[in-house]
């Protein structure tokens, strides 16, 4: 008996799935519990398997369209299995996109000489020339795939630069995979700039409005969204700012990675257990509103932003309170790298009790970040740097770093957002604290 494919709940907070890839193709048999698609949810790609057995008779969502939970995506039947019932429920055809279809400018030697022209008038946008090759066409309108765009963008790979070999020059996956695995020069150790694109302006030219493309948001892009939507306007936010002395913490790393070469442990491991251990001292920020209740929680589960090419994920350095700093430092390192892999599972990415957020590395001296519910704080981590100090009438060089801890004023008073801030302090600049029971 033929059945429904439907969109499944992959992850905790997912409210709709976007189709990455096929892994079966219609006409193909296919097993129960067999692989059948990879969904992209709001936070990793996810194999989404068969829950039944025949042959792959319609796909309803292509790849790079987006469907909500329960909604019909494919049909499973027998080969000769009438599913015109089946297929009078499912969403029309083009419900999505099949196509995003981008505005593109041609370069200035490609257009023709501008003529003079009123200044109030607007020169019309040029159209789409016949293909000499019969791919792409040489200037207007640049069509790509949805699942060619998101790889592109993926992978840092300029669409501009890719030939399309689908129908009317479209760039289509394969292309996008024949771009990734061509060669790529050599690094030379040294960053290299791009020379600036500064073309001239053709004398009485008169141009419109800019070219512009649309790209389909993905599932994390969209509950990014939806989340800051829903967390800086309800959340009552206040902010409490501090310096701290760095040099005995940078000093206590090193001595570490000496002991430990293995370990490679960063500033950023160190602050993940300073804040476990100053969170386990002041029960009061490591807790969550729950409208009629607060909760509190028994060890510091810290989550901690990664920087992906779809946004921003949060793996869980789970009980870090009671974790080495080595284990600490292997553990974010796996999790980081299998999150910019969209490989996590919902468990490491979900139920953090206090995140951090580190721009620190991109020479970001000092910034706010808003806060992920239901935690009731996230803490912000500027750059370590080299400034001079006053002490004792003095002025001394030291290492100097600033953060600003984001509070749910429901959860977290001011008074206690200060004194959580001061123990982080204080075991920073005193990290011997860490190896005496604070």
């Amino acid at each position: 008996m033929a059945t429904q494919v439907v969109m499944p709940k992959l992850s905790p907070t997912m409210e709709e799935g976007q189709v990455a890839r096929w892994l079966k193709k219609e006409g193909d048999k296919v097993s129960m519990g067999e692989p059948l698609a990879e969904i992209d949810t709001d936070k990793a790609t996810m194999e989404m398997q068969a829950l039944s057995a025949g042959v792959l008779r319609k796909v309803l969502v292509g790849e790079g369209e987006s469907a909500p939970l329960g909604q019909p995506i494919a049909i499973i039947g027998e080969p000769d299995e009438d599913i015109s019932e089946l297929l009078k429920s499912a969403p029309p055809a083009g419900a999505a996109k099949e196509t995003v279809e981008t505005e593109a400018k041609p370069p200035e030697s490609e257009k023709a000489p501008a003529q003079e022209k009123p200044a109030a008038e607007e020169e019309p946008s040029p159209k789409p020339e016949p293909s000499t090759d019969g791919r792409r066409p040489a200037v207007g309108r640049m069509l790509v795939s949805p699942i060619a765009a998101r790889m592109a963008a993926e992978a840092g790979v300029d669409l501009s630069s890719v030939q399309g070999s689908g129908p009317g020059g479209r760039i289509i996956k394969s292309d996008i995979e024949a771009a990734m695995k061509a060669p790529k020069a050599a690094a030379t150790g040294a960053p290299q700039l791009r020379p600036l694109a500064t073309p001239k302006a053709q004398p009485g030219a008169v141009y419109g409005p800019s070219a512009y493309r649309d790209e389909p948001l993905s599932e994390m892009r969209r509950t990014i969204a939806r989340r800051l939507v829903t967390s800086l306007g309800p959340i009552p936010h206040f902010f409490l700012t501090t310096e701290i002395e760095m040099d005995r913490a940078a000093d206590m790393r090193q001595q570490i990675n000496a002991l430990y070469p293995d370990a490679k442990v960063s500033i950023n491991d160190v602050i993940i257990k300073v804040v476990a251990v100053a969170l386990i001292q002041h029960p009061q920020v490591n807790a969550s509103f729950q409208d009629k209740t607060v909760r509190f929680y028994e060890h510091a589960d810290i989550g901690v932003a990664v920087a992906t090419e779809n946004g921003l994920i949060t793996p869980v350095i789970r009980a870090a309170d009671v974790k080495s700093m080595p284990e600490i430092a292997n553990e974010v390192r796996e999790l980081a790298g299998r999150a910019r892999g969209r490989k996590l599972k919902p468990e490491e990415y979900t139920g953090a009790t206090f995140s951090i957020s580190n721009l620190g590395m991109f020479g970001i001296d000092e910034f706010t970040a808003v806060i992920n519910p239901p935690e009731a704080a996230i803490l912000a981590v500027g750059a370590m740097s080299e400034k001079p100090v006053v002490k004792n009438g003095e002025i001394e060089i030291h290492k100097m770093m600033r953060v600003t801890m984001s509070c749910d004023h429901r959860v977290v008073d001011g008074a206690v957002g200060a004194q959580f801030l001061q123990t982080f302090k204080q075991i920073l600049e005193n990290p011997l604290y860490l190896f005496l029971g604070a």
